[in-house]
């Protein structure tokens, strides 16, 4: 977890993911003037470029020393004698958010096979929570640092909404670069009148389904999986060979050339078993698995059924809603061809996973790759992620036996 109570812990960096004692965030000078009259020179720092791209001229790193270490806000250069508030991460070099460390911190991980649409699902669960999902919910969430705020705008936001054009699929992390989208969500996680609102920080890492073939980018994804509080693993349900069958007449059908969506489910178990030492065959990390594409399958659905309602509005995550949608799913999967992961689900996850079924466009792609002409009508695409803040407390739930 990101952010626990004591000093000594050790904290996922929401870049690298790699742990950090707390104590051991370093500080950059920021080469402004400083009681000792000259400057700080600053240069293009190698780590940063190395881990995430980022070409960056940064001042001396340094040690704030002290009982608290890197637990503190600010530092003085013992080179130039300036007061320094930018906090990094000893390994990456990224600087870190404001009160990193200091509240409560998520990592969000995000899986699933090539052209089961992560890249449009993470655009328009961010969209929904920056509008609709957060007014009901009375949150905030905007990007952490600099580079989030520039790139989801300019990279995803932007060309969905406004250009309404599909967004490529996500490039492979070459090198092990990692480059994640990072964002402040806040809300009254008791949902009680006057409580004190949580700060939570969330880290969205838009792995490509090649990835996880990939040898060279396995270690970061490793890293990533397992410093993860929660994980969302998407599947196109038309990747499934009876799910396919049963596609409404003109649906563009994903390549079934790539890993099957149990097979993509095996890998990220393989990866988190393999980080336990003590030999457990159960995984304690929440997932939820999310089947998108469900606009495709719509009218083979009972109109009854609870993945033809409406999620409630009332400012709680609705747990029995949630789980009448996971076991409509659990119905559908043997019909589907899925059977496998449930069973993967049930034998590792056992009490610590949940179904969820969404549509994130509403309706299939046009032949040139835009929004339809309906525009974007997304379906329970925030169901999955307010499970998991659920979990977390970050934002009230309700009682499973209302």
């Amino acid at each position: 977890m990101l952010g626990s109570a004591m000093p000594g812990s050790t904290i996922a960096c929401p870049y690298c993911y790699q742990r950090i004692k707390r104590r051991k965030i370093k500080f950059v000078c920021t080469g402004g003037p400083g009681r000792l009259g000259k400057p700080c020179a600053l240069r293009l720092d190698e780590d940063l470029l190395t881990s995430r791209g980022i070409r960056r001229e940064l001042g001396p790193i340094f040690d704030p020393g002290g009982v608290h270490g890197g637990a503190t806000n600010s530092a003085r250069c013992d080179a130039c004698g300036s007061s320094s508030t930018y906090r990094i991460c000893p390994h990456c070099h990224s600087q870190l958010p404001a009160k990193f460390g200091m509240v409560s911190g998520r990592m969000i991980a995000m899986a699933g096979a090539k052209e089961s649409g992560k890249t449009v699902y993470m655009t328009v669960v961010l969209h929904e929570l920056f509008n609709r999902v957060g007014a009901q919910y009375d949150a905030s969430i905007f990007g952490a640092d600099d580079e989030t705020l520039r790139r989801f705008g300019s990279d995803y936001d932007n060309p969905l909404y406004m250009r309404r054009n599909l967004l490529d699929a996500t490039q492979r992390a070459a090198g092990g670069l990692v480059d994640p989208l990072v964002f402040r969500f806040t809300a009254d996680g008791g949902g009680l009148r006057g409580s004190r609102p949580q700060q939570t920080l969330m880290s969205f890492f838009d792995t490509a389904g090649e990835d996880f073939e990939s040898s060279d980018s396995i270690e970061v994804n490793t890293r990533y999986l397992a410093g993860a509080d929660g994980i969302m693993l998407l599947i196109d349900p038309l990747q499934l060979a009876g799910a396919r069958r049963l596609a409404a007449p003109g649906t563009r059908l994903p390549d079934i050339e790539y890993q099957r969506p149990a097979d993509i489910l095996s890998l990220v178990t393989n990866m988190l078993l393999k980080q336990d030492r003590r030999g457990k065959t159960e995984i304690a990390t929440p997932i939820a698995v999310v089947f998108t594409k469900l606009d495709a399958l719509w009218h083979t659905l009972d109109e009854h059924t609870a993945l033809r309602k409406d999620p409630p509005t009332a400012g709680r995550f609705d747990t029995r809603d949630s789980l009448d949608v996971h076991e409509e799913i659990r119905h559908l999967l043997p019909s589907w061809e899925g059977t496998q992961i449930d069973q993967i689900l049930r034998k590792h996850y056992p009490g610590n996973h949940r179904f969820f079924a969404v549509s994130a466009l509403g309706a299939g792609p046009t032949a040139d790759n835009s929004v339809a002409t309906s525009g974007i009508q997304p379906y329970r695409v925030a169901d999955p992620l307010l499970w998991l803040l659920s979990n977390f407390g970050a934002v009230p739930r309700t009682r499973e036996d209302r």
